[in-house]
């Protein structure tokens, strides 16, 4: 008998079980009903699920890393992050928290955070060392906490201490614990592709065709927004503080990780929970379209970088 051959994309380990899920409950809701465990993970799950998911990713994450490197991954994460909460407060108060379909949950949630995959495979082959070794910083920006905090500072979230703390404590403790158990580091790591398949297959089980449909169209202008405008920003300030803009483009994604950001929200203040579905969705769409978009953008800025670098080398000889 001949396998079935699936061509994979950058995400896909949590968009397509997203999917599956988004089936099942639009067509045979009742299946997510049968009760016992089944039911306890597909409709009660999720903040559990979010929370090993959070561990494991702790777990892999390398934070050993040089100077130069720690400062670049500082500066580009902060831009990121600050661009996504500029973004996110401009809709909330300005546009009255719907700019063009999208909402400041959907904004900060994606934009806050990077493909650190995909970004450590970009400068594998357009960086140097000190980009390929910025990613120890860049990965510590995944999980719900900066949304949360963005959120509950301006006062468009009620969340509690301890639920900003729990938030970041199961990434918290994946780190300590691969840190002080090298060991261990390799087996837990191992644990992140199949979490990240059942984290998706959860999420999607909480929605359904119409609100994957209202988030379609607005998630791909967020994917965009993403790449080419907060891209183009921390660009910029790469260049203007290390002359390198690599590491600036290659972070301009959106996390595989943010897709869980609106039901963590939603779970600690119940007033997300009517909008998380869509921002999930939006959420989902923007992970493809920087999947493809973030590499070209990236191609673009080495491009720029090595003519620059021809006429300065060309100046001084």
């Amino acid at each position: 008998m001949k396998g079935f051959h699936y061509h994979r994309f950058p995400g896909d380990l949590i968009v397509v079980p997203m999917v599956l899920g988004v089936i099942v409950n639009s067509l045979i809701p009742q299946a997510l009903n049968i009760g016992s465990f089944w039911t306890a993970m597909t409709r009660n799950g999720t903040a559990a699920l979010v929370g090993v998911f959070l561990f494991f990713i702790g777990a892999s994450m390398n934070i050993r890393s040089t100077g130069r490197a720690v400062a670049k991954g500082t500066v580009i994460i902060l831009t990121k992050i600050a661009c996504a909460v500029g973004l996110g407060y401009l809709t909330a108060f300005v546009f009255h928290d719907d700019f063009l379909g999208l909402s400041s949950l959907a904004i900060i949630g994606s934009i806050s955070a990077a493909n650190n995959a995909l970004y450590s495979g970009i400068v594998a082959t357009m960086g140097n060392d000190s980009d390929k070794g910025a990613v120890a910083i860049t990965d510590l920006s995944v999980g719900p906490t900066v949304t949360m905090i963005a959120l509950s500072s301006a006062g468009l979230a009620s969340i509690s201490v301890g639920s900003l703390v729990g938030s970041f404590l199961p990434l918290v403790l994946g780190i300590v614990v691969a840190a002080l158990f090298p060991g261990l580091k390799q087996i837990l790591a191992g644990g992140t592709a199949p979490i990240t398949i059942m984290v998706g297959f959860a999420l999607g089980c909480s929605m359904s065709f119409q609100q994957v449909l209202e988030g379609g169209l607005s998630g791909i202008l967020l994917g965009v927004l993403t790449t080419i405008v907060v891209g183009l920003v921390t660009v910029l300030v790469e260049e203007l503080i290390f002359h390198e803009g690599i590491a600036g483009a290659a972070i301009s994604s959106v996390a595989g990780a943010d897709i869980a950001n609106p039901q963590a929200l939603a779970d600690v203040d119940p007033r997300y929970a009517a909008i998380a579905p869509v921002a999930t969705a939006q959420i989902a769409a923007a992970i493809i379209v920087t999947a493809f978009l973030t590499p070209w953008f990236a191609a673009q800025v080495a491009k720029f970088d090595a003519r620059r670098n021809a006429r300065t080398a060309a100046g001084t000889d």
